[in-house]
């Protein structure tokens, strides 16, 4: 089966400080490297007209871009979502650690494979404001947006915690749709953007890069 939205929230490893600890992201949820995110089968899940909704670490673009490609899409906007963040009693914006500035969003790109997804609903805006939940989860609302935007087309949710209805799903805290094999990463010639993985799918033969 393929899906005209895929709708994806990796669980980037993060290059700074606070990796160790208590604070640190790995202390929260477990994390992948870049090449393991690369290496899963996105471009068999998609299909002829296919919008990829990814969040991405602010800190981490060239990260985000490398997935992008390595799944077989092109990038249309880094900003397709921004959720500002708020606490859920008080209802004032929330308040990150962030770099110079105190971070209180979050970002989802849009990419697509094919041709560009029909959208249905015009009036949808880029910025969204909703209230904080645990760590790194993200708010039902974008779920509903994209369901907006694009219709009631079949889709999944990688890297899902939960099985929302409407949605199949794909995560390890979640009972699974299906199952998504890892393919071998090959280094590629020069390219768009530097050390991009060439992506060569392998049977379920157990090969790992």
């Amino acid at each position: 089966m393929t899906y005209q939205i895929i709708y994806a929230d990796p669980p980037w490893t993060y290059r700074d400080k606070a990796n160790s600890g208590k604070r640190g992201v790995d202390f929260k949820y477990q994390t992948m490297d870049l090449a393991d995110i690369c290496r899963l089968p996105v471009w068999e899940l998609a299909g002829d007209s296919c919008l990829l909704a990814m969040w991405w670490v602010p800190t981490q673009p060239l990260e985000a871009l490398k997935v992008v490609e390595a799944w077989g899409f092109r990038l249309m906007t880094m900003k397709g979502f921004t959720w500002h963040k708020t606490n859920k009693l008080k209802g004032n914006s929330a308040i990150g650690m962030g770099h110079m500035t105190r971070a209180n969003s979050e970002d989802m790109l849009f990419a697509v494979k094919g041709r560009l997804p029909e959208r249905l609903n015009a009036s949808i805006c880029q910025h969204q404001t909703a209230p904080r939940g645990e760590h790194s989860a993200k708010p039902d609302i974008f779920r509903d947006l994209l369901v907006s935007l694009l219709g009631d087309v079949p889709r999944i949710e990688l890297f899902a915690r939960t099985q929302a209805d409407g949605w199949d799903s794909w995560g390890n805290e979640c009972i699974n749709s299906l199952e998504l094999t890892p393919a071998t990463i090959l280094t590629a010639p020069q390219n768009q953007l530097q050390n991009i993985p060439e992506i060569i799918p392998v049977p379920d033969s157990g090969v790992t890069a």
